[in-house]
């Protein structure tokens, strides 16, 4: 089904014309905000013609125009427009119960901004086109579709979802998953030639030799809190958290950004490599299951605490699939623990690097996951979580200089 959006030329409003949402809100490459509608911004170049034009139906210069006058303002200029932008003003005139329009908010609609007035336009039109939802749209193609799905994966909101699937331009493309897993995939088939070995890499005797895992002999050299992400113990281990990470982390970073998800991402890394440095103190750690438990633990959450707005297609099935394969994940990590070392009497890599994930995951990220239309630091919540987490992270490094040697550890051996 296709909505219908009136267009205006030369003053007059010509008939209504079938316009897909597919039609982008010129938001390319603009970053999506959340303001208030009193909220002052410095008048770009492309704005100065709005603003020159308001105020030509604001002559006493008060900041505001009635909603007569906004329309007519729409109905001489609104061939300028691109055709969805035009019918959220209009919904907004249509909904607005004061009667006037505020300059700022005509200047923040203008300009692309996620404000509190664009909010409630989108509002105002999702109820008047309440029979027309997202998944009516027929005749897409494959990157609208792609789109399409994505945001029913994600978000909760049918407005979210209309307001993403209109914006979303693949501009800039999900690069930071991709470009992580390709570096772990990379270095893993390096170190397959050079181990000479794909499966069960941790049981060669250079394994551990690398500059890349974490080691707590080598706890002072910082690189390794994070770096040991591109170490596996085999194909097996790679191959789990790869599927997690790409499944969930590239729809993730579609409607979230790069710096959101690269955030809880990074986060989750290195919340693992210090939980394994206080609680398992003498392992090693490799693999990337921090930041992918991260980004999986927080989805997952998501979707259960907004369970009746997911329209995603069997949620269940896939949370139970995401849930086994966390689990065959974990468990195998575990086993592994135990397992009779390969350097003895170095145990073998700690599984506990997956628990820090999922604490990242179930606080920070699901407070950035559910914040879709607003900036992080506008988040009370988010802050808090991010304090905690900061504090966690400082006592774990005062732990790591000093609590070894008044605790008497005895420390594995260097590879």
């Amino acid at each position: 089904m296709e909505r219908s959006s009136p267009r205006m030329t030369g003053g007059s409003r010509e008939a209504p014309v079938n316009v897909s949402p597919a039609v982008a809100a010129n938001a390319e490459g603009e970053e999506i905000e959340v303001l208030e509608s009193t909220d002052v911004l410095p008048v770009a170049p492309e704005d100065v013609q709005w603003k020159t034009l308001f105020d030509k139906y604001d002559p006493d210069n008060s900041g505001f125009i009635s909603t007569e006058r906004f329309k007519d303002l729409l109905e001489t200029h609104g061939s300028e427009l691109d055709p969805h932008k035009l019918e959220v003003l209009l919904a907004l005139a249509d909904g607005n119960a004061d009667g006037k329009i505020c300059y700022q908010d005509f200047v923040n609609l203008m300009s692309n901004k996620r404000s509190n007035s664009f909010r409630r336009a989108i509002l105002q039109g999702s109820r008047q086109l309440k029979g027309c939802s997202l998944s009516d749209e027929a005749g897409l193609g494959l990157s609208q579709r792609l789109v399409r799905h994505v945001a029913y994966e994600t978000l909760p909101r049918e407005v979210d979802r209309k307001w993403y699937f209109d914006s979303y331009t693949y501009c800039p493309p999900p690069w930071f998953i991709l470009a992580i897993t390709i570096a772990e995939v990379a270095v893993f088939i390096y170190y397959g030639f050079k181990l000479d070995r794909l499966v069960l890499q941790v049981s060669s005797p250079s394994f551990l030799k690398s500059p890349l895992p974490y080691h707590p002999q080598l706890r002072a050299q910082a690189w390794r809190y994070f770096s040991y992400i591109f170490m596996h113990t085999g194909i097996e281990h790679l191959s789990l958290n790869m599927a997690m990470q790409l499944l969930v982390g590239v729809p993730l970073e579609m409607v979230h950004g790069a710096l959101r998800i690269g955030l809880v991402y990074l986060c989750g890394v290195l919340a693992g490599s210090l939980a394994v440095s206080v609680t398992d103190m003498t392992a090693p750690v490799v693999g990337s299951s921090g930041g992918v438990y991260a980004l999986v633990s927080a989805h997952l959450a998501n979707v259960v605490m907004n369970w009746s707005g997911m329209k995603c297609q069997f949620k269940l099935f896939r949370m139970a699939m995401a849930l086994v394969c966390m689990s065959v994940e974990f468990g195998r990590a575990v086993w592994l623990r135990f397992y009779p070392p390969a350097f003895p009497p170095c145990p073998n890599p700690s599984f506990v690097a997956h628990l820090g994930g999922v604490l990242v995951g179930l606080t920070l990220g699901v407070v950035v996951l559910q914040n879709y239309e607003q900036r992080l630091q506008e988040q009370s919540l988010f802050w808090i979580f991010f304090c905690v987490y900061t504090l966690f992270v400082l006592c774990a490094v005062f732990w790591n200089i000093f609590a070894y040697s008044l605790l008497d550890v005895r420390m594995p051996p260097l590879p």
